[in-house]
């Protein structure tokens, strides 16, 4: 078990749902957090439920700006005098649509976020690592990203893309001091979906969905931090992802045909 207490994390969509939740419960056990997210307004939120004000400082970060994400890294170093690992856990899905539906805006929108602003700030963060003692890369995949879902496919290649990046850093960087973890969440009880573009007609439907048991938000938080502390590669969030990630390496056809067809039943 890796003790975080007193390490700087910074941690990306800090300002609502498992982002909060994540720097939250990171603050309760004595980590310094740097709390970003493109939402002034909600990491306002965020800091007025952390008592330990020191413990804490907010950034108004565009994950998706190049630009931002390299210099990010190193103003938290200047601000914390030190930088120990970083979370990566800023995303957005695609507008509920058929990948022939979907405009070039949404599909590079979803990929500026969930894949380049989480390789830019893994880069830059990588040089200002502490690399005397440990550290840590933890990257928010998906469910989605090793199981496919009709409707999410750019959505799903994003976090593909997350996933095996984070392997092969996994890799690159054994025998080091920084240790790597991607993250796999199921259905989350989170509002990602407002992040979305543009509306479509094809959306999944409250009652429906509903039938469809998801984890809170606080729950994932405190599954990804128990995983991060025992340093494990992959990190599952969720009784759907568990169960998902077996069946499809077990019967791959099958578990995408089980998906197309839970889909269809809960969008209208």
């Amino acid at each position: 078990m890796f003790d975080l207490k007193g390490k700087v994390f910074i941690v990306t969509g800090a300002g609502s749902g498992m982002g909060r939740e994540l720097a939250l419960q990171m603050i309760s056990k004595g980590v310094k957090v740097a709390a970003c997210d493109i939402n002034a307004v909600s990491l306002e939120e965020t800091l007025s439920l952390v008592s330990d004000k020191d413990l804490i400082k907010t950034y108004e970060l565009d994950v998706a700006n190049k630009e931002m994400a390299a210099e990010f890294p190193k103003v938290v170093k200047s601000d914390f005098k030190s930088l120990q690992g970083i979370i990566n856990n800023a995303g957005i899905i695609q507008p509920f649509v058929d990948f022939m539906e979907l405009s070039e805006a949404s599909i590079d929108r979803v990929m500026n976020i969930n894949f380049y602003g989480t390789i830019n700030l893994t880069r830059a963060a990588i040089k200002e690592l502490d690399m005397s003692a440990d550290s840590f890369i933890v990257n928010v995949s998906s469910m989605g990203g090793f199981l496919p879902v009709p409707g999410q496919g750019i959505y799903g290649a994003s976090k593909a893309a997350v996933k095996l990046f984070t392997e092969a850093l996994y890799a690159e960087l054994m025998g080091s001091n920084v240790h790597v973890s991607v993250v796999f969440p199921g259905a989350i009880a989170t509002s990602i979906s407002v992040n979305s573009l543009e509306k479509s007609d094809k959306q999944p439907d409250a009652e429906n969905a509903a039938t469809h048991k998801t984890t809170s938000a606080d729950v994932a938080a405190s599954i990804i931090i128990d995983g991060i502390e025992k340093g494990k590669l992959k990190i599952f969030v969720g009784k759907d992802a568990k169960m998902m990630d077996r069946l499809y390496r077990l019967m791959p056809i099958k578990s995408i045909n089980m998906m197309a067809n839970m889909i269809k039943k809960m969008v209208k």
